[in-house]
Parts: structure tokens; C-alpha cells; sequence
């Protein structure tokens, strides 16, 4: 009788003990598994700036032309024949011009309490483009043409040139990240390795930007001349490099 009672707990603990041993044979846990991470390769971060200069290769002038009427049809009329011949004049010296703004709006005087209608006027701008040496004449030649104002002459770079001073000064950005990279391992007695990621930020063009009011000289043989200044390409980067 005592041992039929006692038979259910052998097996119970038999059980029991199989368990265990089946714990402790098996293969062995996952080290992420049980919090442990490999070790981080160590790097460091720098970024890098430079700047460069070069004389403008290009040249872009706005000229307009503006009149004021009693009525908004006469205002556009004068408008439209003196740009007529304002292109006329452009186009034949070899420019390719463009309408770049072109405005129809009432004139009004406000000097007194209620504002009165005194006529309308039209304006209408031409750009184009030209060598940085060739800017002076052309910026007569349009105001002997009709043109009323001058609203800006930008000395600039063309597309090809800005992308070869844009390398350059990419270069040099990155030369500055590894320099700065440099400085700073070498205060801490360790050397910079090889680049493991690098991103590039925006490019900066400034160019000259020369705004114009032409008043007529007294002196009828007097020509515009101008005398640009350099214009600058920055360029930006950041580096992580190996840290050794």
C-alpha cells in the first residue's frame, strides 16, 4: 500500500530533475539576448568650411521702362512702343533679352482725407546678359533706347565656372574637417583614420551686386563704367573618421 501511494511523487521529482539538467546542458544564450553589445568602433566627427574668390565671369542687367497717363490704355500704348524699341535696340546689338515684371496700376494722390484717381502707370522690365567688361555700354545703350531706369546690374558667375570653383572649394572643406579631426585626436594622443561617412552641405555663391540709378550727366559724352568685385563660393562639409 505504501508504495503505491509513494509512486506519483518518484516520477514527479525524476521529472523535475530531467528539467533541470535539460537547462543547463543546452546551448548557450544569445549575448544580445541577455543585454551584452560589441564593442563600438570609435570615431570622431568634424566639419570642414572653406571659401573661394575668383573675378565675375557674367554680367546680368535689369532694365525697365515706366510711363504714366490718364487712362490705363494710353499708359500701356507708351509703354509698349518704348520697349519695342528698347528690344529692338538690345536685340540687335546681339543680347537675348527677356520680360522679367511687367505692372498696371492706378496713380493715386493722397494728400487729402479721400484719396483721388490722377492717372495710371505701366512699367515693363528687360533682362539680359553680357560680359562683366561689356556691362557699361550696354547699361547706355539701354537708357538711349528708352529704357527709364536701371534697376540692376548683378556681376556674377557662369554655370561651368561656378561648378569649378564649387570643387575647389569642396576640397578644401574637406582638407579643413580632417585638419580640425586631426587637432582634436591629437589632444586626446590618438590619430585619425580613414573617412567612414561624410555629408555635404549647401553651396553659397555671393555674388557682386551693383544697383544702378541713372541720372542723366550734364556732360552729354559721359559713359557708365563699373568696377566689379570678386565673387565668392563657400562650401561646407562634416566627417566622421576612424578613430585610431
Amino acid at each position: 500500500m505504501n508504495r503505491t501511494r509513494t509512486l506519483p511523487a518518484l516520477l514527479v521529482a525524476a521529472m523535475l530533475v530531467l528539467a533541470g539538467c535539460a537547462g543547463t546542458t543546452g546551448p548557450s544564450a544569445d549575448p544580445a539576448a541577455t543585454g551584452a553589445t560589441a564593442t563600438a568602433v570609435n570615431s570622431i566627427t568634424a566639419d570642414g568650411s572653406a571659401t573661394v574668390s575668383a573675378s565675375p565671369d557674367l554680367a546680368e542687367i535689369t532694365v525697365a521702362v515706366e510711363a504714366t497717363a490718364d487712362n490705363a490704355s494710353a499708359a500701356r500704348s507708351q509703354v509698349a512702343a518704348d520697349v519695342e524699341r528698347l528690344r529692338g535696340a538690345l536685340t540687335d546689338a546681339g543680347y537675348e533679352v527677356r520680360t522679367v515684371d511687367f505692372r498696371l496700376s492706378p496713380e493715386y494722390d493722397h494728400r487729402s482725407d479721400e484719396r483721388e484717381l490722377v492717372g495710371y502707370r505701366a512699367y515693363h522690365a528687360l533682362a539680359f546678359e553680357t560680359e562683366p567688361d561689356d556691362a557699361g555700354s550696354a547699361v547706355d545703350l539701354a537708357v538711349d533706347n528708352g529704357a527709364t531706369a536701371v534697376q540692376d546690374v548683378r556681376f556674377t558667375l557662369s554655370d561651368e565656372r561656378r561648378a569649378e570653383l564649387r570643387e575647389e572649394a569642396l576640397a578644401a572643406a574637406v582638407t579643413d574637417a580632417r585638419s580640425t579631426a586631426e587637432t582634436a585626436a591629437g589632444a586626446a594622443d590618438r590619430s585619425v583614420g580613414t573617412e567612414l561617412s561624410m555629408r555635404v552641405g549647401s553651396a553659397g555663391v555671393s555674388p557682386y551686386d551693383s544697383r544702378v540709378v541713372y541720372e542723366t550727366a550734364a556732360d552729354a559724352g559721359a559713359s557708365t563704367s563699373f568696377d566689379p568685385g570678386p565673387v565668392t563660393v563657400s562650401a561646407s562639409v562634416t566627417v566622421t573618421y576612424e578613430l585610431e
